[in-house]
C-alpha cells in the first residue's frame, strides 16, 4: 500500500504550483502532490545510473507499453503504425492547429473547458468558436442541437475535444462521442481528442476513447494521449498521438517534426513502459485515495458551506464548483491563502465557478476546506 499522506515537501523545487506565498495554500494547477510510482522511480533511477544522455529512439517496448495499456484498461488495441512520439499533449495540439487550419478560421471547442486550449488556437491565428455545454444545475452534457449550428460554419476546420472533459470531470458516452463523429463526418472537420485525463477515473468507472466508437470517429479523430497526468510525470514531456487515419496521422507526424516536438529526451520513453508496464497497482490506489479526497470535499461543502454547489464528477481530480457570486478567486485567494483555479479562464459559462484540485493529502484537503469555510462564515 502506497502512503499518500506522507508526501514530499514541494516549496523550493521550483514547482510551478508551489511558487506562491509562505501562507499560501496552492489547489489550482493540475498538478499531483504525490510522488511518481515506484516503477516508474526505479526506471528513471536505473536509467539515470548508466549516465549517458545522448541522442534516443523510439524502442518496440514503447509501442507494445501504449498498446497493452489500452488494451486491457480501455478496451481498445492500439496499432503500432498509429502512434507517434511527441513531447507533449498541448504542443501536438498546437502543433494540429498549426498544421490542419490557416490562419482566420475557427476552431470549435465546448466551453467550460481546459483554459490553454484558447493559448493553442489564439496564438497560431485562429479564433476559438465556444460551442457551450448544456449545464442542468447538476452536470453538463452536450448540446448537440447547438453543436451542429457551429460545427456546420464553413469556417470551422478543427474541434478540439476533451475526453474525459475538464474541468466538470464529466466522462462522454459513447452516444455523445458517436454523434460528434457523425457531425465531423457530416461537416468536414477533423476532431483532436484530448485523452489525458483518461487514465483518473472513479474506481469502477472507465473512459470511452474518441476513436474506439464508429467507423466515422476513426475517419475524423487524432487522439492525443499520454502518462504524464495520470503518473504525475508532466515534467518527463512524454506523449503521443494516435490516429488510423493515414492522412490525418501523415499530416501529424509532418507537423510534429516541422516543430521539433517529436524526438524523445533520455528518460521519455523509459517512464511511459514502466509506467503502462507496470504502474496499474500504484494508479488504482491512488485513484481510490483521489476519489475518498472527492467524497470527503464534497461532504464537507455539503454540511458546512451549502451555498456552493458541487458537480459530480466520474474523471480527474479536479472539483469543480459553482459558487454563490461570480469572479470569487481573487478575494478567497487575497483573504485566507487559498489558491484556486479561476472558472472565468475556461470560457463562456465558467464566471460563477472555481476548480479545486483534489491530488493532495487529506490534512492538505482538509486546511483548504477550513480556508474556504473561513472565507464565507
Amino acid at each position: 500500500m502506497i502512503d499518500f499522506d506522507r508526501l514530499p515537501d514541494r516549496r523550493g523545487t521550483c514547482a510551478s504550483k508551489w511558487m506562491v506565498g509562505d501562507n499560501e495554500l496552492p489547489m489550482w494547477v493540475a498538478d499531483m502532490d504525490f510522488p511518481a510510482a515506484p516503477p516508474v522511480m526505479e526506471a528513471l533511477r536505473k536509467r539515470l545510473e548508466h549516465g549517458i544522455f545522448g541522442y534516443d529512439e523510439i524502442p518496440d517496448e514503447w509501442y507494445d507499453a501504449y498498446s497493452g495499456w489500452w488494451d486491457k484498461r480501455h478496451d481498445f488495441k492500439l496499432r503500432k503504425e498509429g502512434l507517434i512520439f511527441c513531447t507533449g499533449v498541448i504542443p501536438a495540439i498546437s502543433s494540429a492547429v498549426r498544421k490542419l487550419t490557416t490562419p482566420g478560421e475557427k476552431v470549435l471547442i465546448q466551453t467550460p473547458v481546459y483554459n490553454i486550449f484558447f493559448n493553442s488556437i489564439r496564438n497560431n491565428g485562429c479564433t476559438a468558436l465556444e460551442s457551450p455545454l448544456a449545464f442542468d444545475g447538476e452536470g453538463y452534457g452536450m448540446d448537440l442541437e447547438r453543436l451542429e449550428k457551429d460545427m456546420s460554419d464553413p469556417q470551422v476546420s478543427l474541434m478540439l475535444l476533451c475526453n474525459p472533459q475538464n474541468p466538470s470531470g464529466r466522462i462522454w458516452s459513447r452516444d455523445e462521442l458517436a454523434e460528434v463523429g457523425r457531425l465531423a463526418k457530416k461537416y468536414g472537420v477533423t476532431v483532436i481528442s484530448d485523452e489525458i485525463h483518461c487514465d483518473i477515473t472513479r474506481p469502477g468507472k472507465n473512459y470511452t476513447p474518441y476513436i474506439s466508437v464508429s467507423q466515422e470517429c476513426r475517419d475524423t479523430g487524432i487522439a492525443c494521449i499520454a502518462p504524464t497526468k495520470a503518473f504525475n510525470i508532466a515534467g518527463i514531456h512524454t506523449a503521443a498521438v494516435y490516429s488510423e487515419n493515414e492522412f490525418l496521422r501523415h499530416k501529424m507526424w509532418r507537423a510534429l517534426n516541422t516543430d521539433e516536438a517529436a524526438e524523445p529526451n533520455s528518460f521519455a520513453c523509459v517512464a511511459a513502459i514502466a509506467a503502462f508496464t507496470q504502474g496499474a497497482e500504484w494508479l488504482d490506489e491512488m485513484c481510490a485515495y483521489v476519489f475518498e479526497n472527492r467524497r470527503i470535499a464534497e461532504d464537507y461543502i455539503k454540511a458546512e458551506l451549502p451555498q456552493i454547489k458541487t458537480i459530480a464528477s466520474d474523471a480527474t481530480y479536479l472539483m469543480w464548483m459553482k459558487m454563490p457570486e461570480a469572479d470569487m478567486q481573487k478575494p478567497i485567494r487575497e483573504k485566507t491563502g487559498l489558491y484556486l483555479s479561476d472558472g472565468r479562464i475556461y470560457g463562456r459559462g465558467g464566471e460563477w465557478f472555481l476548480r479545486m484540485n483534489l491530488a493532495c493529502s487529506r490534512k492538505m484537503l482538509m486546511e483548504g476546506l477550513k480556508r474556504l469555510s473561513e472565507f464565507f462564515n
